[in-house]
């Protein structure tokens, strides 16, 4: 998660978030992110759940990039800008060639992006997506594809960490495109056990106001452990009682699919300063 986090002095439309303590499980951004929330006031608890790696055999993901730049995609589906940063990453550690030859590879297929994240990364090396997903989840991914003639067209996909996402793969072998998939990056446990059990102790006693989180895999882990350790109950009981921010909707569908209400969330930019005053707006409705 990324986002414009200069720091500049709190506005009228920055939320007081005084006396609030805030359960935040990011890892990437940990750092900043708490300390938009610390200048507003909150009490931060720092439990990040997940960390992201690169993939742990770089082989694949060299030799997937070797094809791209030899002309094997018409399309290149990036569905993360952590995605995209691992590729360049990736290939820069290899060779700086193989780096510019991406990047001059990418400049010439047609990129479809869900949602901003991965244009932000796009914007980064001087490009730009040339479509932007209807809504920045996988159901607008295929809604944005299915308009598009596919038949035939050689079509790469940057996945997000081991999730294969078979609806997107399907949706894009009936348009009868063939695929080539890419998996740059994995997720991993980040806070040890006892530290999640803490977290989901302090939500069970009723002692956090808001937990905000930013992505799926944090969502898993938690009730991962929840569930190892016997306090499935105590998990969804505290997350009914403690405002539920979300940084955007494939993060919130997560937590819908377990039965859990999201009163917070950006309206159009899913990124942290919208998230912390959706949070803030969330809070002040509770008091």
């Amino acid at each position: 998660m990324s986002d414009e986090a200069s720091p500049r002095s709190a506005s009228s439309k920055e939320p007081d978030l005084g006396g609030r303590r805030i359960a935040v499980p990011e890892t990437r951004e940990l750092d900043v992110f708490s300390a938009l929330l610390e200048r507003r006031g909150a009490q931060v608890l720092r439990c990040p759940l997940v960390a992201i790696r690169d993939a742990p055999d770089p082989l694949p993901v060299l030799a997937w990039i070797r094809a791209f730049n030899a002309g094997a995609c018409d399309d290149l589906v990036l569905l993360t800008g952590e995605g995209l940063r691992r590729l360049l990453a990736c290939a820069q550690r290899a060779d700086a060639a193989l780096h510019a030859d991406f990047v001059a590879r990418l400049a010439q297929v047609r990129k479809i992006t869900r949602g901003p994240k991965p244009g932000r990364a796009l914007r980064e090396i001087g490009l730009r997506a040339d479509i932007e997903a209807a809504a920045p989840t996988t159901a607008g991914v295929i809604q944005t594809l299915s308009t598009l003639d596919l038949q035939g067209r050689r079509v790469g996909v940057q996945l997000y960490g081991s999730e294969p996402n078979l609806p997107l793969q399907q949706a894009l072998i009936a348009a009868g495109a063939s695929l080539s998939l890419v998996s740059p990056y994995v997720y991993a446990d980040a806070a040890d056990l006892d530290a999640v059990i803490a977290l989901i102790d302090e939500l069970a006693a009723g002692r956090v106001h808001a937990i905000a989180f930013t992505s799926m895999a944090q969502v898993d882990r938690l009730y991962r452990v929840a569930g190892d350790s016997g306090r499935d109950t105590a998990l969804q009981q505290g997350l009914a009682r403690t405002v539920v921010a979300a940084v955007g909707p494939v993060v919130a569908e997560a937590l819908a699919a377990r039965g859990v209400a999201v009163q917070a969330m950006p309206a159009g930019d899913f990124f942290m300063k919208p998230l912390m005053r959706a949070l803030g707006e969330a809070l002040r409705v509770s008091k």
